[in-house]
Parts: C-alpha cells; structure tokens; sequence
C-alpha cells in the first residue's frame, strides 16, 4: 500500500475514533446527568411559552440520532395560561423524540436539531370571544440587525417529523375547523436570521377543511400527499407556500398558498390547478353547500379548473372562492337532459358584488363561449349567467338554427308535434332556476320558423308550409308573418300580444292575443277541431313537460280578438266571397261581431256568440240577409232540415232577419230540435217549383192551371222556429196559381197543423187591373176553400177540409 494511502486511513481512524469516544461522552453524560438534561430540555422547551410544557419522562435514544444524542420525551403536554377555562391542551404527544448538538451538549449548551412528534394531538383552539391557546408562544420583539439580537435565539428546529398525528384547528369565533390526520410529515428548515425555509413531505387525511363549519368542509375525507416548500419572511410576516404538486385523493393537483400572519387574524390565499379531473371528484372536494348544485350535473370527459380560496382566519363568513374551468368537446348532463359537443370557459365567484359578502345570495356562474347540440339542436351562448345561487336567476342570449321536428323531444308531442321545417332562434332570456330547470324564462328577441309541417294535437288540426315570426319585447309578442295552411285553406296572420309573459306564467285566461287575418281561401270544416272536447293526452312525468304544460294551458284559456278578411269562405256547400269579420275567441266560447259575406249574389251580415257545453256547440245569431238568391241559400244550408220544401222548390231573392239559436255537433252538422228563434222574410220574385204538397191538391182543385211553376209578385211573413215546428204566423200568398192566407205549425217530424184559406178564383184574371185596393177587395172574391194541412198516417202531410175552422186573418 501507498504510504500516503496508510496516511490517510490512519487520520480516517483517528477521526472515526473521536467521533466515538465523543459519541460515548455523550451517552455516558446524557445517562449520568439525566434528570438535570430534562429539565433543561424543559427549561429549554419553555423559553418563549406563556404556559407550560411538561415532560413525563425521558429515554436516551442514542443510534437513531447519531452522530449526536437522541432523546425520546413521553406524556408531553403543552397548556396555555388560560387551560383550565377552555380544556384544550395545545400538545398532548405520547412520544417526542429530540435530538440535540453532541457538542454543545458536552458543554452544557441544548442546541435542538430535530423534533419528531408520535402518536399525538396538537389542537389551536380560539374560542368565540377571540382568545387563542396559541398565545402560549410569546412574539420575540423584532431588531434592527442581528447585532442587537439578546443572544436568544429561541427554539430553531433543524429537522422536524410527524408520525399519527391529529392536527385540528378549532376556530369558534371565525366558525373554522380544520382537522388533519397526520400519517406522517418529515421537513427539514434552515434559518437566516429571523427567516426560515422549510422543505416538507406530507401525507395525511383531510377530516375537514371548514372555513365556515355553517357550510361544511372541503376536500372532507381526502387524503393529501406529496411536496411542500415553505419560506417565512419575519419582516413582513409572509408565509409562502411554493406550488407543488400534490395529490388529493388519486388526482394530482399543483397547490400553492399564501398566509399574511402579520395581521391581527392571519389572511390567507390557497390556489389549487388541476390539469383533468372528473366533474364528480372536483365537486366533492366543495362544500356541501356548493357541491350538492355541482352534483346535479356531470360532464362525461375530464375538465381543467383552477380555483382559488381566499379568507382570514378571524370571524366571519365563507372565504372568497374563484373557480375557473375549461371544457371542450364535451358531454354535459343536467335535470333537463344531455348537452352534447358542450364546449365554454367556466367561472364561479362567491363575491360576485364586492362588498355584499361570501354568501350563496352573492355567488354567481358565468359560461363564456357555451356552445352544445340539445337534443341534435345545436345553439350558442356568448355569455351566460346565474346570479344569487339561493334563488338561482339565469341570464344570456340564446342563438341557434335547427330541424324544427326536434322540438318534440323537448316539449313532448302531447300539444304540438312537429314534423319538419327550420326554426332560427335568437332569445335574450332571464329565467328563474327551480331544481336546476329554467323556469318562467323572460325572453326579448326572435324565433323564425320557416316551412314547417305541424299538427295541435288536442284539436286534431293539421298545419302544412307554415311560416311564424315572433319577436319578443320587455313586454309584448309581437307575431309577424304567418302563414299556415290546413288542407286547402291559407291563412296570413299577424298578431300583437301585449304583457305576455306576465300574464302566460300567472294567469294564461288573461292573454289577449289580437290577430289581423287575411286569407285567399279558407275552408271551415278543417277547423271543426276547434268544436267540441279537446282531446286529452296522458301527461308524461318528465323534466320536459313543464313548456308544453304553460303551452296548452294558454292555448286553452288564452283570449283571442280576431279581424279577418277572407275572400272565399267553404262550407260543406256554402260558398261566401269578400268575407269580414271581427272574432273574439274566449274558453267559453266565440263572440261573432261585424260578419260582412257575398254570398249567392247577396249580401249577409252575422253576429252572435258560440259556446261549448260538452260535446255541444250552442249558438245564438242574429242575421241580416239582402237580395240573396234563395235556391242557391237552400241549396248552401242543406235546407235548414226541411224535407218538403228545398232548394230544388223554390227561386227568387231574399231579404230577410233572422235571430236564431241551436247546436252543432263536433263535425258542424245541426243538432235536430235544436233550433230556437225567429225568421222574418221577404222573397221578391219568387216561384215553387214542383212543390209537392200544392201539386197534390191542385191536381184536383185547379186541374187547368200550372202548379210546377207558381209565381210570386211578393212573398213575405214571419216563422217562428222551436225544434221541430215551425210556426207560421198569418202571411198571405200572392201567386200565379192561387192567392193564399195561411198560418199555423208546421213540423219536421209530427204535429204539423196549417189552415189555409184557398179563395178557388184566378188570379190571372186580375193581371190587368193596377188598382191595388182594388186588387185586394177582389182577392178573396168567390168560392173560397178552408182546408187544414195536417199528418196522414203515412207521415206524409194530407190536405183535407177544415170543417172546424176559424177564418184565418
């Protein structure tokens, strides 16, 4: 071997059997002077404490701290002044353990190099008044320089380690509780003058992080481990923890925090990033109160979020919480169904208005950028909020252009069922939140639907080609632009509804919808879905059926003023042209006013009401009839049920006035006996044609004169119609065949009863005399024949003499 190879093991030698023999000193020092070193380790331990700090017993631990002397401190207690009133010792530690400078301590010096806490509880309690157990630790008086120092440094800890500890914070005045189960911590610190850094390596279980225990704790039952670098700065009073990255629970997290202990109550401020995270695990680790509404929902895929927690630790509410999140080509899930390719950039503040507090009443959402695809309808927001998370209030401007025929997803098919067209949608919106669902949104905007096929389902109405334009003011719907076709009829609108959402959410009966209607052609038995029962629909529990509730309530108890003008009107066989009329449409029923129709070469004019009952339609109408040709009228109304007189009987022009009631079923047609009311005529050249009941008697009474074409110089009288009989009031006949007087009841099934005074004298005889007073003396001139038109046994109406009669006037 090289001699200075020999050279160097020996001063190698050397130094390790020094490094022994004061080792051994030590030990032989520590076992000697056992009970003086714990006191002074106590004395030592104290410095700075207004309290005390007790010791139990003490056990030489030499190999665990070599090269210098290990102590092992059992039953360590550490109470403030004040203990005995609150209970809560600050330290109760089954095993300290303590390793103090070999040197120093040959000197009699304690230098503390390392603590390790085992199988303890440290518990900071502050009670409601504001006092602290932690003021058992008196604040040194702060120096200009290192010079002026006393020469005290105080307690420096080179080495420190936690092993089972529960750690707790108990803040009654502040309503905090943070509660840590220490499975270990080991850290190491370096001091520079009154500064320290410290390097940590913790894991531990979260049991509450609660900065207001009213709200409940975060990150509760977490386990957090990893990293942690910490700096103090004596001068300013700053605890700095560096970002790290930790895990908390199994997602990895970078956190870093700030805490200011300078002030009076230590201000803090945690900021914790998360690259991805399930939405489930990132609401658990809220409290209770936030994470029960973050719960509601879910995203598919994982998210990016950073938040920041920011408070003190003196009284007071919640801590100021900002939380941002970032999600892309994304599936989100709420009450209210899947929004698909969901894409924003997220924010919640719980100070939404600075100054009004960390309360739910002054939290708010914003969503920047939300894009999705709801039900394949794909919309955007630019902004979207939600202010005061008590009573949760959304706002935003809702955009998006879609297959129309989507919306029975939405609304349900139970009132309106879509089957094509487009509808664009452009709706500023501020809606109330009830169970996470928009609930009687207020919107200002646009919805064009174009080209779309639609069916009312209640009413069994069929609408193709259908065009609507609703705009939507602070206050009114202004409808724009519609055109609807069922059938063969086409219909042009435009409508005003002022106060509309006030009055669809509160009191749908009070929605006044005024129309303006034009159209080309409009054919009313395709609108006979609106006589009769709606039909009903099973209602869906589901989250979507609120809309279509609020629809068909207002559909149903809605008002509508209706001004149309129609240039033809069918029905059945009834055809009217250059048609008016004013409409005013209630749930009870239709008032009829300023009906104006060209009908049959004359005029007519309406007015009346029609109501529901049951399955019944009742109507009262007042009519106006001018110069009206009554084969064509006959011939239009089915002949008002007659069956001997029609419209293959009878020509010539009514005038006439009618004030009548009856029923119609369902399908439009006339209930039988329903008819109530009054009809006064007056028919200008007139004729019968092949009048049935006259034939049958004239054949043989008159058989030289013509009865297949009867003339009348001027028909005119009054009926009286209740169900099935007609009565005739007295009404003479003036005609070509014969001159009449004639009154009594006729009826459509039994008990027609008619006298008739038949004078057996041609009129043709008086053609040539213009004298109309002497027209009339010689009216009833000659034979004349009373006969009584009553029911044969046949049920065909019989002609016999009325033997019993009194001359009709």
């Amino acid at each position: 071997m090289p001699r200075w190879s020999r050279i160097i093991l020996k001063i190698l030698g050397v130094f390790i059997a020094l490094i022994l023999v004061v080792f051994i000193a030590a030990a032989i020092y520590v076992n000697v002077n056992k009970k003086s070193l714990l006191a002074t380790i106590t004395e030592k331990l104290n410095q700075n404490l207004n309290g005390t700090l007790t010791i139990g017993s003490m056990d030489p631990t030499f190999l665990s701290g070599f090269p210098g002397v290990s102590l092992r401190l059992n039953n360590v207690v550490m109470h403030d002044s004040l203990w005995t009133v609150h209970r809560h010792p600050l330290l109760e530690a089954k095993d300290l353990e303590v390793s103090v400078n070999t040197l120093a301590l040959l000197t009699g010096t304690i230098e503390i190099k390392k603590i390790g806490i085992n199988k303890a509880q440290i518990y900071l309690f502050t009670d409601s008044n504001g006092y602290t157990n932690t003021s058992i630790f008196r604040k040194k008086k702060k120096t200009a320089s290192p010079q002026e120092e006393d020469g005290d440094s105080g307690l420096e800890v080179g080495r420190f380690a936690l092993d089972d500890v529960n750690f707790v914070v108990d803040n009654k005045k502040g309503h905090k509780l943070f509660q840590f189960a220490i499975d270990h911590l080991k850290g190491t610190a370096d001091y520079s003058w009154s500064d320290w850094e410290a390097d940590i390596q913790l894991k531990m279980l979260v049991k509450s992080l609660a900065f207001n225990t009213r709200r409940g704790s975060f990150i509760k039952d977490k386990v957090l481990e990893g990293p942690f670098k910490i700096t103090y700065t004596d001068k300013t009073g700053v605890i700095d923890v560096a970002p790290n990255k930790l895990k908390i629970g199994p997602d990895p997290f970078t956190i870093g925090a700030k805490f200011d202990t300078s002030k009076e109550h230590t201000d803090f401020a945690i900021n914790i990033e998360v690259n991805e995270i399930a939405w489930k695990n990132a609401a658990n680790l809220l409290a209770p109160n936030i994470s029960s509404k973050l719960n509601m929902f879910n995203f598919e895929k994982p998210i990016k979020v950073n938040c920041t927690i920011a408070g003190n630790m003196g009284p007071g509410g919640d801590p100021a919480i900002n939380v941002k999140a970032i999600v892309k080509d994304n599936v989100l899930t709420t009450p209210g169904g899947k929004v698909d390719q969901c894409n924003f950039a997220g924010v919640f503040t719980n100070n939404f208005i600075a100054g009004k507090g960390h309360t739910d009443q002054n939290s708010a959402v914003k969503l920047y950028g939300f894009k999705g695809q709801y039900e394949q309808m794909p919309f955007s927001i630019d902004t979207a909020s939600i202010h005061n998370l008590e009573k949760p209030i959304a706002t935003g401007v809702f955009k998006s252009k879609f297959d129309i025929a989507s919306l029975n997803k939405v609304i349900g098919e139970d009132v309106l069922q879509f089957v094509k067209g487009t509808a664009d949608v452009k709706l500023a919106y501020k809606a109330d939140i009830v169970d996470f669902k928009l609930t009687k949104p207020y919107v200002t905007g646009i919805v064009d639907i174009k080209n779309a096929d639609v069916n009312y389902v209640p009413r069994k109405l069929k609408f193709t080609n259908t065009n609507i334009s609703l705009n939507f003011t602070d206050h009114d719907l202004f409808i724009k632009n519609i055109r609807l076709q069922s059938g063969k009829s086409i219909v042009y609108m435009d409508g005003t509804i002022r106060n509309f959402l006030n009055s669809y959410y509160t009191a749908p009966e009070k929605v006044l919808l005024s129309w303006k209607i034009r159209s080309p052609q409009l054919h009313l038995g395709e609108f006979f879905g609106f006589l009769g029962s709606r039909q009903t629909t099973k209602k869906r529990k589901s989250a979507k059926t609120n809309f279509s509730d609020d629809l068909d309530a207002v559909f149903e108890k809605s008002q509508v003023d209706m001004h149309l003008k129609v240039d033809k009107v069918y029905y059945n066989k009834f055809l009217a042209t250059d048609a008016m009329a004013d409409l005013y449409l209630t749930e009870k029923g239709i008032a009829i006013k300023n009906v104006s129709v060209k009908h049959a070469g004359g005029l007519l004019k309406l007015n009346g009401t029609i109501s529901q009952k049951g399955n019944v339609n009742r109507f009262d109408l007042n009519t106006t009839i001018s110069n009206v040709d009554i084969k064509h009228f006959f011939y239009s109304f089915d002949n008002f049920g007659l069956k001997t007189l029609t419209s293959k009987n009878i020509t010539g022009f009514l005038f006439s006035k009618t004030n009548i009631s009856g029923g119609i079923n369902n399908q439009g047609k006339l209930l039988p006996n329903s008819l109530n009311g009054s009809i006064i005529f007056d028919l200008k050249k007139g004729a019968l044609l092949n009048f049935e009941p006259i034939q049958s008697v004239g054949k043989f009474a008159f058989p030289f004169r013509d009865l297949n074409n009867i003339m009348f110089t001027n028909l005119n009288g009054k009926f009286d119609v209740r169900g099935q009989k007609i009565t005739i009031n007295p009404m003479q006949i003036n005609s070509s065949l014969l001159n009449m007087d004639i009154a009594g009841v006729y009826s459509m099934s039994t008990g027609t009863n008619i006298a008739l005074d038949v004078p057996l004298r041609n009129p043709k005889k008086d053609e040539d005399i213009t004298d109309k007073k002497e027209i009339s003396d010689r009216r009833m001139k000659g034979i004349v024949l009373h006969l009584l038109a009553t029911d044969g046994e046949d049920g065909k109406i019989k002609i016999k003499l009325n033997r019993n009669r009194e001359k009709t006037k």
